[in-house]
C-alpha cells in the first residue's frame, strides 16, 4: 500500500480505527478484533487509531495485545481527554469529566503507555478541546512529553481552525482528526484549509458515515441494542428516510464502477488530497480487506463531478446536542 505523510509522520494511506472493537457499536468479538488488527500488516496498513475513552480503557489494551512482538512495525495513535481516575474498564458510566490541564496530560500518558505495552506513542491527540483550559497550556504539556520521548508527535481532534492555529504556535501539530466523509463535509470550510496552510496532516474518521454509506444497515432495528447509532440524529425519523436516498446514490455509482459502496466512499476521501489519511473502523477481517482495496479504486474527474452534482444533502446533525457542543472548539 502507498504511504502518505501527516506532516513529518509517514503512515500507510489508509489506517484502521479500532474503536468499534471495544465500544459504542454493540457487541464485539475480541478474538476477531485481535486478528483484524494483526491482519493489517498483511495488507500494508500500519496506522492504528485508539483512545483511552474506547471501552473505556479496554481498546488500548486490545491494541497492545495485538501488536505485541511487532510494536515497531506499527504507527499507533491514541487520545486522552476525560478523567479516568475512577473509570472501570468497559463501564462508560464511570468516566469522569474532560480535563485538558497540564497535570492531566502528564498523568494520562502513563496509563496509555502501560495499556499499549510500549514506551512511546507515535501520535498523541487531545480527544476534544477543553474550553476551560487554554489550548496553549494543554499543548505545552504535550510538547513536554515529546521532549521526554514518551510521545513522538501530537495532534488535535475536532478542534476549530482558530484553536489549531493557537496550538500550532506552541508546538508543531502533526495531525488533526475530524469526521469527514461524503456526508460530513464540515472541515472543508475552515479546518482543512487551515491544516493545509500550516502543513498539518488531516485524519478523517468515520469516512463510511459510521457504516451507513457502506449499506451495512438501513434502520436502527438492524443494530445491536447497545449501539449508539440507534438514537443518532442521522439514523432516525425523517432524517433516516432522507439519508437512505443518499446511501442509495452511493450504491448506484459504486455499482456502475464495479466496486462496493464502502470502497467508493473511502476512495472519494482519498481523492481529496494526499495529505489525508482516512481511518475507517471495522471489527472484522473481511471488511478490513474490502476497505483496504479502496486504495486501488481510481475516481476520474468526471466521477468526482458526478458525485458532487448528484449526491443529496445529508439530513440531521452528526451527534446529539451534547455531542455537537463538544466539537469545533
Amino acid at each position: 500500500m502507498e504511504q502518505r505523510n501527516l506532516r513529518d509522520l509517514r503512515v500507510s494511506a489508509l489506517g484502521l480505527g479500532c474503536m468499534g472493537m471495544s465500544a459504542f457499536y454493540g457487541s464485539a468479538d475480541q478474538d476477531e478484533g485481535l486478528r483484524t488488527i494483526q491482519h493489517t500488516l498483511d495488507l500494508g496498513i500500519d496506522f492504528l487509531d485508539t483512545a483511552q475513552m474506547y471501552g473505556p480503557l479496554t481498546n488500548e489494551s486490545l491494541v497492545g495485545r495485538a501488536v505485541k512482538g511487532r510494536r515497531d512495525q506499527y504507527v499507533i495513535a491514541t487520545k486522552f481527554n476525560f478523567r479516568m481516575d475512577d473509570a472501570v474498564p468497559g463501564d462508560m458510566s464511570t468516566v469522569g469529566r474532560q480535563d485538558g490541564s497540564p497535570e492531566h496530560v502528564r498523568s494520562s500518558v502513563h496509563g496509555s503507555l502501560q495499556r499499549l505495552g510500549t514506551d512511546y506513542i507515535d501520535l498523541y491527540y487531545q480527544h476534544r478541546v477543553d474550553p476551560r483550559v487554554p489550548i496553549e497550556e494543554t499543548v505545552g504539556a504535550m510538547a513536554e512529553l515529546v521532549a521526554e520521548g514518551k510521545v513522538r508527535h501530537i495532534g488535535l481532534s475536532e478542534a476549530s481552525a482558530a484553536t489549531i492555529r493557537r496550538a500550532h504556535a506552541v508546538h508543531p501539530i502533526t495531525a488533526v482528526q475530524s469526521e469527514y466523509s461524503l456526508w460530513t463535509r464540515d472541515p472543508e470550510a475552515d479546518v482543512l484549509p487551515t491544516c493545509r496552510e500550516l502543513g498539518i496532516g488531516f485524519v478523517p474518521y468515520s469516512p463510511l458515515g459510521r457504516g451507513f454509506l457502506a449499506g451495512r444497515f438501513s434502520s436502527p432495528d438492524d443494530l445491536d441494542e447497545g449501539d449508539f447509532r440507534r438514537s443518532g440524529p442521522r439514523f432516525t425519523g425523517d432524517n433516516l428516510e432522507a439519508n437512505l436516498r443518499l446511501a442509495a446514490k452511493v450504491k448506484e455509482i459504486a455499482a456502475e464502477k464495479d466496486v462496493t459502496p464502502a470502497q467508493l466512499a473511502i476512495a472519494w476521501v482519498l481523492a481529496q488530497g494526499d495529505d489525508l489519511v482516512p481511518i475507517p473502523g471495522t471489527k472484522r477481517r473481511s471488511y478490513l480487506e474490502q476497505n483496504a482495496a479502496a486504495v486501488d479504486v481510481e475516481l476520474t474527474a468526471d466521477d468526482l463531478a458526478r458525485i458532487a452534482a448528484e449526491l443529496p444533502e445529508v439530513s440531521g446533525e452528526r451527534y446529539d446536542e451534547a455531542g455537537m457542543r463538544a466539537v469545533n472548539l
